[in-house]
């Protein structure tokens, strides 16, 4: 498919989420892309480093020529060459700008995932940066929930955590496993269904237990207000 479809990545939030669908569509399909005012309405326009990886990672998978591949840029060609491949892969969102970034290892994942999921044969991805970012899901998030749901489409991945990153460092290490499969499955959620548990993790990085217990305790608290009769537990991680 030769044909370039324009993108204008300003359109509705104006954020990142636009490129990474972008990617990993034009992955699956092999449609060349030009996505145009990149993140054009956030704080600081333009390619960051999590974005810079997401781009390059997408271009692993298929072998993609790429222009406006630099930091900052706002706009971005990125033309398909192959179909995508299973294989081993590594990332680390740190290359991306010199003297490293904490930029979001979920959000590289994100863009990595679905189009692995389709390709045949079993992959491998180890990605380094920030798991546990603001303004981004969370490792546990894309465990827990994400995965699960994806699961229930036919997505065969598996996620664990080497050692978390936080802001500013980052070097967070997550490794992901995916059997691809020939196609998806529809998703049907009509309904929510019974509430089965509560539960939660207090993660604190350099610092004193009696913080991640004080948050625990008052998880604790406001779900029992929230709900009352409850006991929900509560877990604790340091």
């Amino acid at each position: 498919m030769t044909d370039k479809l324009i993108i204008d990545g300003s359109y509705g939030e104006g954020g990142g989420q636009i490129l990474r669908s972008s990617l990993s569509l034009a992955a699956i399909t092999g449609r060349p892309v030009c996505i145009e005012n990149l993140r054009a309405n956030r704080r600081k326009p333009g390619l960051a480093a999590q974005h810079l990886t997401s781009v390059r990672a997408a271009a692993m998978l298929c072998d993609a020529d790429m222009h406006g591949a630099e930091l900052g840029s706002r706009i971005l060609q990125f033309i398909p060459r192959k179909p995508v491949r299973a294989g081993d892969y590594f990332l680390d969102v740190a290359e991306a700008r010199e003297g490293g970034s904490a930029g979001s290892a979920m959000l590289v994942l994100q863009t990595l995932l679905t189009p692995l999921a389709l390709a045949a044969g079993v992959s491998t991805v180890t990605l380094r940066g920030g798991t546990h970012i603001d303004m981004s899901p969370s490792f546990d998030y894309v465990r827990d929930v994400w995965l699960p749901t994806l699961a229930r489409m036919g997505v065969k991945a598996e996620l664990s955590l080497v050692r978390s990153g936080w802001y500013p460092i980052g070097q967070g290490e997550v490794k992901l496993r995916i059997t691809g499969t020939e196609k998806l499955l529809p998703l049907h959620l009509q309904h929510r269904g019974p509430l089965l548990a509560v539960t939660g993790r207090a993660l604190v990085a350099k610092l004193p237990p009696h913080i991640g217990e004080r948050m625990a305790f008052r998880a604790r608290d406001v779900l029992e207000q929230s709900r009352p009769g409850s006991r929900p537990t509560s877990r604790r991680s340091f």
